[in-house]
């Protein structure tokens, strides 16, 4: 099952795919705009949300940029404290190798170097108490990159996740783009 929120532009656009067999466990999907979608399901006994994000690219004005991290600080703000909370997607940030200043949200282990929107990503982890699973785990640079155009490669899409469920994320790699098949 595919659930969707975008325009028939072509241009950005997120979605969140499941198995089939869960969804009857559906409980609410919510949109913001084309960039941002919540599907709340319930399995067995716990409540999973999961946010689908994709987040202005750098030199988009302000304003958009704005609009954006309001749309998910206040989807995230609506999920409450005792429900999972999944957000993975395009954020469109260069968090980098080093931790520093963000032991308890990145994990040590990412590529590239820092800028700002990476910072921001950084910022707004350690705001809501979330950790990047990208960053957790020792991976070889193919299971790190997630944009790759050229000679120029860098990681962009994170997921991240409560840090209360730290212990529930066993491991979390790119599945490299040559060992998918293109449509």
């Amino acid at each position: 099952m595919l659930w969707y929120t975008g325009t028939t532009e072509n241009r950005n656009g997120v979605g969140i795919l499941i198995n089939k067999s869960l969804k009857y466990g559906v409980v609410d999907i919510k949109r913001c705009g084309d960039r941002i979608i919540l599907d709340k399901l319930v399995v067995g006994d716990l409540v999973l949300n999961v946010i689908s994000v994709y987040d202005p690219q750098v030199g988009h004005n302000e304003n958009t940029k704005r609009g954006f991290l309001e749309g998910l600080e206040g989807m995230v703000r609506s999920v409450p404290t005792g429900e999972k909370l999944f957000i993975g997607g395009d954020l469109n940030g260069h968090v980098a190798t080093s931790s520093t200043g963000f032991e308890g949200v990145h994990g040590g282990f990412s590529y590239g170097i820092m800028n700002q929107e990476g910072e921001d990503v950084l910022s707004f982890a350690l705001a809501y108490d979330m950790n990047i699973a990208n960053t957790l785990f020792k991976k070889r640079e193919s299971h790190l990159v997630t944009f790759s155009s050229g000679q120029h490669s860098s990681q962009i899409d994170f997921d991240l996740s409560r840090r209360e469920d730290r212990r529930a994320c066993l491991d979390c790699k790119v599945i490299p783009r040559d060992c998918c098949p293109s449509t």
